[in-house]
C-alpha cells in the first residue's frame, strides 16, 4: 500500500516548539517532505472513487487542489514561476503577510484540502482526514498558533482558486439539456447492461486551462459508418470482435489493468450491483506520485509534477469530449450485436458515451508527454496504483510505454475501433506538447 503516514517522521523531531512559532531544523525537514502531499492526493482519489465522479469531472476535482497547493509553495522558491496569466483566467493568489509567522508547507496542504472539499460530495471524509493531519502536526511539536495562521492563509488561497474555478462553466453545464439519442444508423446508443445516458455531453463547454479552444486539436472524422459486408468499417468492427474472441491472457491482463471504469455494473440473474474503480485520470495522478517518490522530489517539486499532470488530463478530456459528441459514433458492441453476433460481449464494459476518440488514448498520451518532459524518457517504474482495486502491479520502462499500453488496452477490451486509438494518441500528444510549450513555470526547463 502506498500510504505514507506523516507520524513516521516524528522520530526525527528532537526539539519541541509548542510555545513559539519557530520551527526546528528537524520539523522543517518534515514539513518539506512530500509524503503528506502524496497522502493527501491518495485520500482525494479515495473520495473521488467513493463519490463516483465521471472521468471528465474527476479531472476537474484533481486540477484545482493541485494548482492551489503549488501556487502557495511557489512564492518562496525562485526556481518556479506562478501559473498566473499562464492558465486561462487565473490571477495571482493573495500574497501572504511576511510579518506573520506561517508555514507555506502547512498552508499548501490546507489549500489543497480546502479546495478539494468544495469540489466533492463527501466533504466529511476530507474533514476527518484534515483533522487527523492537524493532530499529527500538533503531535510533532508545531505550535497551534503557527498551524492556525498557516491554515488561515491556505484557506485564503483556496478561496481565490475556487472563485476562479467557479467561472469555468461547470455549474452551467449541470443544468444543460441531456444528450439527445436518436435512431439514426451509426450514431451512439446506450449499451448494456445499464444502458446509461451519455455522460457529460457539454464538457466541451468547460473553460480550458491552456488550450485556446476545445477543438484546437481536432483529430479528424471517425471512419465512415457502413455495415455492408466487406466495407472498411465492418473490417474495423471485426477487428474488435477478433481481439476479444482471440485475446491472450496478457491482453486480458492489460485490458483489466487499464479499465479504470468508475462505475461498472454487475449483473447476476435479475440482480444488478455496481463496483467502484479509479478513473483513468486518477490512475495517471497515481503515476505522477510514483514518479515523484522514485525521484525523491520534495514537496514543491511533487506539487509541480502533480499539477502539470492534472492540467494535461483536464485539457485532454475537454479535447476528447469535444470530438466524442461531435462525431457521435456508435460503439463496437452495438454494431457487433446487431450485425454479427447478438450474444457477443466485450471483455470490458462499454463506457456510456460515444466512441471516437478514445479517452484513455488522449489523456494517457497527454500525461505521458508532460511527465516525460519533466522527469525524462526511459524512466522505469513499477505501477502499483491498481493494487487496492485487486489488480497486480505492472512494470514500465517509460511513460510512453505505459500510455501506449493504456491506448491499445481499449482494443483488447472490445470497446474501441483502432482509429479512435491511433487518432486519440496523436490528439493527446498534441495537447501535452502544447501545454509544455505554453506553460513554462520551471525555470531553466
Amino acid at each position: 500500500m502506498r500510504i505514507v503516514i506523516l507520524c513516521s517522521f516524528s522520530l526525527l523531531l528532537l526539539i519541541s516548539c509548542r510555545n513559539n512559532d519557530s520551527i526546528s531544523p528537524a520539523q522543517k525537514e518534515v514539513l518539506q517532505e512530500a509524503a503528506i502531499f502524496h497522502q493527501s492526493l491518495d485520500k482525494l482519489t479515495d473520495v473521488i472513487v467513493h463519490d463516483i465522479f465521471s472521468p471528465p469531472v474527476a479531472s476537474r476535482v484533481y486540477v484545482y487542489p493541485c494548482i492551489a497547493a503549488f501556487e502557495t509553495l511557489a512564492q518562496k522558491d525562485d526556481s518556479f514561476d506562478s501559473y498566473a496569466a499562464k492558465l486561462t483566467g487565473l490571477s495571482p493568489i493573495p500574497k501572504y503577510d511576511t510579518t506573520t509567522h506561517i508555514s507555506l508547507e502547512i498552508a499548501a496542504i490546507s489549500a489543497f484540502i480546502t479546495t478539494a472539499k468544495a469540489l466533492v460530495f463527501s466533504e466529511d471524509k476530507l474533514e476527518n482526514y484534515e483533522g487527523h493531519w492537524t493532530k499529527t502536526l500538533d503531535s510533532i511539536g508545531i505550535s497551534k498558533h503557527l498551524i492556525d495562521q498557516s491554515k488561515m492563509y491556505g484557506q485564503k488561497v483556496a478561496a481565490h482558486i475556487l472563485e476562479w474555478a467557479d467561472k469555468d462553466n461547470y455549474k452551467q453545464t449541470r443544468s444543460a439539456p441531456k444528450f439527445n439519442i436518436t435512431d439514426k444508423p451509426g450514431e451512439w446508443k446506450p449499451t448494456p447492461p445499464a444502458y446509461m445516458e451519455g455522460i457529460e455531453p457539454h464538457w466541451r463547454e468547460i473553460r480550458t486551462m491552456v488550450l485556446t479552444e476545445a477543438n484546437q486539436f481536432n483529430p479528424g472524422p471517425p471512419p465512415t459508418f457502413d455495415v455492408k459486408k466487406g466495407s472498411d468499417f465492418m473490417a474495423l468492427t471485426e477487428e474488435v470482435k477478433d481481439a476479444v474472441d482471440n485475446a491472450t491472457e496478457e491482453h486480458k491482463s492489460i485490458a483489466s489493468f487499464w479499465d479504470c471504469n468508475p462505475y461498472v455494473m454487475n449483473q447476476t440473474g435479475h440482480m444488478m450491483f455496481a463496483s467502484k474503480k479509479i478513473t483513468p485520470g486518477g490512475h495517471w495522478m497515481g503515476i505522477s506520485s510514483i514518479a515523484s517518490r522514485k525521484k525523491e522530489f520534495d514537496l514543491i517539486h511533487s506539487a509541480y509534477v502533480a499539477s502539470m499532470t492534472a492540467i494535461g488530463l483536464f485539457d485532454g478530456f475537454i479535447s476528447c469530449w469535444d470530438e466524442k459528441y461531435r462525431s457521435n459514433l456508435i460503439r463496437p458492441e452495438s454494431v457487433i450485436n446487431t450485425h454479427l453476433d447478438p450474444d457477443w460481449k466485450p471483455f470490458l464494459q462499454t463506457p456510456p458515451f460515444p466512441e471516437h476518440t478514445s479517452g484513455h488514448s488522449v489523456i494517457s498520451s497527454a500525461a505521458a508527454v508532460i511527465l516525460t518532459e519533466i522527469i525524462g524518457d526511459n524512466f522505469a517504474y513499477v505501477d502499483d496504483v491498481e493494487v487496492k482495486y485487486g489488480l497486480p502491479i505492472r512494470s514500465f520502462s517509460s511513460f510512453y510505454q505505459a500510455s501506449d499500453e493504456a491506448a491499445i488496452s481499449r482494443l483488447y477490451g472490445g470497446i474501441h475501433y483502432m482509429p479512435a486509438i491511433t487518432q486519440g494518441v496523436s490528439q493527446g500528444k498534441k495537447v501535452g506538447k502544447y501545454i509544455i510549450e505554453n506553460v513554462s513555470i520551471k525555470k531553466g526547463q
